[in-house]
């Protein structure tokens, strides 16, 4: 079963409870989704590892009931 925008971006609340999150399904599929995530809790990281934080906030669900996720990842300004 795929995820939801609504479930992915809650995944990543759940980590990052200040995020901004901004999710788009680009293929009208559930199953390919595009995400911009902002907070402060990746301030001092690199890309990767601000990714590599996103991807661990899904809790294993990437790749599996989330086929694609194109990420863009920003520190919060504030």
């Amino acid at each position: 079963m795929a995820m939801t925008a609504v479930q992915i971006k809650e995944f990543i609340l759940q980590t990052f409870p200040d995020a901004l999150i901004e999710i788009k399904d680009l293929a009208g599929d559930n199953d390919h989704f595009s995400a911009t995530v902002t907070s402060k809790a990746f301030q001092g990281k690199t890309r990767i590892q601000q990714h590599q934080m996103v991807y661990e906030a899904l809790q294993g669900h990437m790749g599996t009931r989330l086929h694609a996720l194109s990420l863009k990842t920003q520190v919060s300004k504030e």
